[in-house]
């Protein structure tokens, strides 16, 4: 029989993350309704809000009060203004602490989860083109660290990929699964030699992606193209694979078709998920989140595909290591890169 005290920490801890469900809604509902960027601009009392942000005023005295108690704003005499960090976590989108992203995860799989249980049920899977909000999640989660650590650590950490990129005049790069395109763009702006191609199967994330690159003025040198992985040609001198190797539905054959683009020297980088390298339970933080986001996004969206292995979020580096070998490196390694939530591979 459990123990009350056992029974009491469980409840404690679904409370809590009701809770925090609950909040990174609001949060959302901030997010897509500019109420934040109007409180950027000034404190508001609720009139003031809704007349900047163009909603009710009714609706906007709650979400206010509702952020202030939460600890998103700061109240004073009826007028509501930014708490410190707010600015920086959900607002500056290619900073560091930016965490904004995160209230878009928690639509998307919960707009979702309907489906995921029928496909439960069924076996099927949910198209990917259906998680429009954890597509944006994605890019948004993943930008900050393609900003400021792509190129500013995690290509560096392996010189001779480094070198090529800055010493070989028209060096080109594929970014295999590259989304919305903030990995190709940031690659092409940290070395200005280089052509980068982006592929990725999802048609509205390439649409978006050649916006990015148009904005950032890279796109004269960056490109993008809807396809499959597993069939692109072409010859590079580097492949990247970012957090996109356990969506695809044939890793073993992308890797192998990634294997014969490679100019002589050219190598594969790999960054998906930091877990463990044998399943435990319970688990760390980390790969609990891994794992929910598997059960809800990742193992739906790729047994929609037909896949030949769907592998689901929770990638293990043997697994990476022993798929590399079956489609002809010899000498995959994994990179001693450090990072919360990715493990970096090289394969030659």
């Amino acid at each position: 029989m459990t123990s009350p005290a056992l029974a009491s920490t469980l409840t404690e801890r679904l409370f809590g993350a009701l809770l925090g469900t609950a909040e990174l809604l609001t949060v959302q509902l901030g997010r897509e309704l500019g109420l934040y960027t109007a409180l950027r601009a000034g404190p508001h009392d609720p009139a003031g809000l809704a007349a900047a942000a163009g909603i009710d005023e009714r609706y906007a005295r709650e979400w206010l009060e509702q952020q202030a108690a939460a600890g998103f704003l700061t109240a004073d005499a009826g007028t509501f203004a930014l708490a410190p960090g707010v600015t920086e976590v959900l607002l500056d989108e290619d900073g560091p602490d930016y965490a904004g992203a995160a209230a878009e995860f928690a639509l998307g799989a919960a707009l979702l989860t309907p489906a995921v249980i029928g496909a439960f049920r069924t076996g099927a899977g949910v198209p990917y083109a259906e998680y429009r909000h954890i597509r944006h999640g994605i890019a948004g989660f993943n930008r900050p660290m393609f900003t400021h650590l792509l190129t500013g650590e995690w290509l560096p950490a392996v010189p001779e990929i480094d070198r090529r990129l800055r010493d070989l005049p028209g060096a080109a790069v594929l970014d295999l699964g590259c989304g919305m395109g903030h990995s190709s763009v940031a690659m092409a702006r940290a070395y200005p030699a280089i052509t980068v191609r982006g592929v990725d199967l999802d048609e509205d994330s390439i649409t978006e992606a050649r916006r990015v690159a148009a904005a950032a003025g890279v796109a004269d040198r960056v490109t993008f193209t809807t396809g499959d992985a597993a069939a692109t040609g072409g010859t590079y001198d580097l492949i990247t694979i970012f957090e996109a190797l356990h969506d695809m539905g044939d890793p073993v054959g992308v890797l192998r078709n990634a294997r014969g683009l490679l100019t002589d020297g050219g190598s594969v980088f790999v960054a998906d998920e930091r877990v463990a390298d044998e399943f435990t339970a319970p688990a760390g933080e980390v790969e609990r989140l891994q794992y929910a986001f598997s059960v809800l996004h990742c193992l739906p969206a790729t047994r929609a595909e037909n896949p030949v292995v769907a592998n689901g979020t929770v990638l293990r580096a043997p697994t990476l290591i022993g798929w590399a070998r079956d489609a002809g490196y010899t000498a995959p390694e994994v990179l001693t890169v450090e990072n919360d939530f990715w493990r970096f591979y090289r394969l030659r």
